[in-house]
């Protein structure tokens, strides 16, 4: 069955080298809304507000056809045995170990057969949060310190529109001034991709040293004062228990 898997993975990734990146957040976004059901990928339908229209998820959480791909991979293999919600976990695993890490995944995950919208837009963290914001939304699901880094480490590749860290280049915390804890050479090249006109919002990589590898470098890039996203730079700010856990550079970040 996992090499059905890889065998599609491996086909998405040829054309979408982000497409690992894309479904681990799928898989997040699902699990944080009523556990890991595979709530997020239902559609529009009687009594069905699709969670993929919240404010956190429309227009960004993309790679859904990815996971019809391997539906009607293993449904032609397999028919009723693996549950949706299980396919996504798994996707996202093979997703990772392309970009170069890997763990076991734990199957027998049972389908939602209903979607929360509402609670996908007051539940999900924003791109826009600050640290306390972020830590607030995780604790509320009974994650601690080393689960926020771990999560935050996910952000090792993939990538990020302009607009989710434009406030970080031109107005911090209405200061009308970038972010004085910048790294100044990387805030240089920031402004570079994102101009503030943000004219067609382009996007830009969350982990600017390995952007297609998932490795330990957002860590290191951390310590270095380049964060993308404003809670990912105030990780090294916040409580010592934060700091020192970035300073330890996980070998695995999840």
């Amino acid at each position: 069955m996992f090499r059905l898997f890889h065998g599609v993975m491996e086909q998405a990734q040829q054309s979408d080298v982000q497409i690992g990146a894309k479904l681990i957040r799928i898989h997040f976004h699902s699990c944080f809304v009523e556990g890991c059901d595979g709530s997020i990928l239902l559609i529009n339908a009687d009594g069905i507000e699709s969670e993929q229209d919240a404010d956190p998820n429309a227009g960004s959480a993309t790679g859904f056809e990815v996971v019809d791909d391997i539906k009607a991979a293993l449904e032609n293999a397999c028919h009723a045995v693996v549950s949706c919600a299980d396919i996504l976990a798994i996707a996202s695993q093979v997703g990772v170990s392309l970009g170069g890490s890997d763990w076991e995944v734990e199957l027998g995950r049972r389908d939602s057969r209903t979607a929360n919208k509402a609670e996908a837009n007051t539940a999900l963290p924003s791109l826009f949060d600050d640290f306390d914001e972020l830590t607030h939304s995780l604790s509320a699901m009974g994650l601690d310190s080393t689960d926020v880094v771990a999560l935050s480490g996910a952000h090792t590749f993939g990538r990020a529109q302009c607009g989710t860290c434009s406030p970080c280049l031109y107005n911090f915390s209405g200061t009308g001034g970038p972010d004085p804890t910048l790294d100044s050479a990387f805030l240089n090249t920031l402004w570079q991709i994102c101009p503030p006109s943000n004219d067609g919002d382009p996007m830009t990589d969350l982990d600017s040293s390995s952007p297609d590898s998932f490795d330990n470098n957002y860590f290191t890039n951390l310590q270095n004062n380049q964060g993308l996203l404003r809670t990912d730079q105030e990780l090294t700010s916040g409580t010592p228990d934060f700091s020192q856990l970035v300073r330890r550079k996980p070998e695995r970040v999840l």
